[in-house]
């Protein structure tokens, strides 16, 4: 079933794959290694073995079930294009998410290089958005590697923001999503980081999404920039709630 979700730009989560491993500065302190841990600790049997990836058939016709348009974020508790995830798989869930027409199906992934060996070989219906992870500079490359896919709403996930991303390219990028890193020993974000992504967008004409500040408590910290909330989407979202309003 969908799971309602915590995520402040999305509204439900759907996992036909579970499980990752380490890749890039920003895994440091995984948030879904945590829960996958806990949940194999309280006998959830879909994670009876912790953190390793496992594909779950079972689950991929799930969204045809659910009738009310939702905003989907896919595999929050893994990373679709890990290499332990065959093509066919991969392929599969893109046809089920082409016929749910009604829903946005939000996929993100770190690891960009394979996004860009497959892209050709999968369907990119106008409600899947396509995302990578950029956590500094370092990784700025992932957003190339985007723009050379077919997806038609691209987006970007700056976090956990660890670093600047001087330099980066918003062009062809329809959505920014900006956050710190939170729980047990999240890394500090600056503020002058957060501006000079915010200011890049607005060049672009980038939608800019403000998440979190984050840290130890990020429901202390908040998530207002400037003293506002920064909930901007891309046009390709008013364009899809016309037609199916998302619940």
């Amino acid at each position: 079933m969908a799971l309602n979700s915590r995520i402040e730009w999305t509204g439900h989560t759907w996992n036909p794959v579970t499980g990752c491993d380490k890749f890039s500065a920003g895994c440091e302190h995984c948030y879904a290694e945590r829960m996958a841990r806990r949940l194999k600790a309280m006998g959830v049997d879909k994670y009876r073995d912790g953190f390793k990836v496992r594909l779950h058939r079972e689950t991929l016709e799930e969204p045809l079930k659910w009738k009310k348009p939702q905003m989907i974020f896919v595999n929050s508790m893994s990373d679709l294009f890990h290499d332990e995830v065959p093509l066919e798989f991969i392929q599969d869930i893109f046809d089920v998410m082409k016929r749910c027409d009604h829903h946005i199906f939000q996929v993100l992934t770190k690891r960009s290089k394979r996004l860009k060996r497959l892209h050709k070989k999968l369907c990119w219906p106008k409600n899947v958005w396509m995302g990578v992870s950029v956590e500094s500079k370092e990784y700025n490359f992932r957003s190339n590697d985007l723009c050379q896919t077919g997806a038609q709403t691209k987006f970007l996930s700056l976090e956990p923001l660890i670093g600047p991303v001087t330099g980066l390219d918003l062009g062809g990028i329809d959505w920014a999503v900006v956050g710190g890193e939170s729980g047990p020993g999240a890394r500090p974000i600056e503020q002058d980081w957060v501006l000079e992504i915010k200011e890049m967008c607005r060049t672009h004409k980038t939608a800019f999404f403000f998440k979190q500040w984050g840290g130890p408590n990020k429901k202390k910290t908040g998530r207002k920039l400037l003293r506002k909330h920064w909930d901007e989407m891309p046009p390709s979202y008013e364009d899809h709630a016309r037609i199916y309003p998302i619940a």
